[in-house]
């Protein structure tokens, strides 16, 4: 295949989990009489510009359809960083109601509505119709499409936008050059534009596999995204790492030409820790698949542990996550986890594609009484427990797969 961003011939192999469905792919329950299909999941690393990718096996516009699941708001804590971000970007940047703030990828205007708060003027992008439909029906105007140069030329953004921003969105974009043209494009020449995604050195360090799914097709380094952005003549003038996603990193870019903002020394200095960690050079990307394995292995050993002693497992979270994980152990039907409980209404009486598992809502936790809880999505640890802290009443347990197993 050829590298997304610097277009050169890629064939090193970061890591290969096999075939699996699309993981938002969720299914109905007449769903379940028909064929799923499967596509490849294998990742590359470009040894040029350093950017981690899969290819493009299925379309971005069949797995961001009308019927995708994933809305934003159901998280409270994702919930509370979205709003400690729009005070922080209001103070910092002296936003007020003669700025535009447009988000990319906007879902269902979790984070656009507290800028809408504060009266200041905020247009969403989002190309999901369900989602675009709860963001317009809390009064938060958004285009339903597909961000990028086309889009970002259209007389309502183009050079309009204040603060220009996406999260968890730059690893969704199967062609991220024509995606930082449009941002380009879009921002005023004062403006501003942040981006947060998921760290590649911590998914590395920590193992995160499960976070490698079909709609995320490009896992991101500060290397790799500098010169990304370089080619469109925007500037990273400043980067935080963040404890969000187990990890990740918010970029701050403004067009070089300009360059309102000093370059802060934090760039210079995550650069240089990708560096000494050994980011661009190939040798850092091999043996990840054994560590992979043996999570896959211990995971599955849990299952048949417990099945043998009558246990009943159930998980939390019908995430993307628990998805890959899932379907790379080869987890079919719910005799090893009977079921999954999710806090979305939209994921509720559906069944995880591949696995096929049920998910139902919280209070079927109170009448089964499991044994032990999987916690798919480990990035909200804290959330959930505390969350379900009511089951230790019968002596259930938590258990997280990822970065080894753990149950507590």
């Amino acid at each position: 295949m050829k590298c997304r961003n610097c277009h050169n011939e890629v064939t090193n192999v970061f890591c290969d989990l096999n075939s699996c469905p699309p993981s938002n792919a969720m299914l109905s329950a007449e769903g379940l009489n028909q064929p799923e299909l499967y596509f490849p999941l294998k990742v590359f690393v470009c040894d040029q510009c350093w950017l981690v990718q899969i290819d493009e096996v299925e379309k971005a516009s069949n797995i961001f359809n009308e019927e995708y699941t994933y809305f934003s708001s159901y998280s409270s804590s994702w919930l509370e960083h979205s709003r400690k971000y729009c005070d922080m970007m209001e103070h910092r940047f002296s936003l007020n109601g003669e700025s535009l703030v447009v988000e990319v990828a906007s879902n269902d205007g979790y984070l656009l509505q507290y800028f809408r708060d504060k009266n200041i003027p905020v247009l969403g992008i989002e190309p999901t119709a369900n989602t675009a439909e709860v963001a317009i029906s809390k009064g938060i105007e958004t285009i339903t499409e597909f961000f990028g140069e086309k889009l970002a030329r259209i007389e309502k953004i183009s050079g309009k936008a204040d603060l220009l921003m996406g999260n968890n969105v730059l690893a969704h974009v199967p062609d991220i050059n024509d995606f930082a043209k449009g941002v380009s494009i879009a921002l005023k020449n004062t403006g501003i534009a942040t981006f947060e995604f998921p760290h590649l050195c911590e998914l590395h360090k920590n193992i995160q596999f499960d976070t490698i799914y079909h709609e995320h097709f490009s896992y991101l380094s500060l290397t790799s995204v500098k010169s990304l952005f370089e080619k469109f003549g925007l500037e990273l003038f400043d980067v935080e790492q963040l404890e969000t996603h187990g990890g990740s990193l918010r970029i701050f870019l403004q067009k070089k030409e300009y360059s309102v903002h000093p370059v802060n020394e934090s760039v210079a200095f995550l650069l240089n820790f990708e560096k000494e960690s050994g980011v661009t050079n190939i040798d850092y990307y091999l043996g990840f698949q054994e560590k992979v394995d043996q999570i896959r292995y211990e995971f599955i050993q849990f299952l048949l542990d417990a099945r043998k002693k009558s246990l009943k497992v159930i998980a939390y979270g019908a995430a993307a996550k628990g998805n890959t994980l899932l379907n790379y152990c080869g987890v079919k039907g719910n005799d090893l986890i009977e079921y999954v409980v999710d806090a979305s209404p939209y994921k509720q009486g559906k069944f995880l594609p591949g696995s096929r598992i049920p998910v139902l809502k919280e209070k079927s936790i109170i009448t089964t009484k499991p044994d032990y809880i999987v916690i798919f999505p480990w990035n909200l640890e804290k959330e959930i427990t505390a969350q379900l802290s009511y089951c230790r009443e019968w002596g259930c347990k938590f258990v997280l797969a990822i970065p080894n197993l753990r149950i507590i």
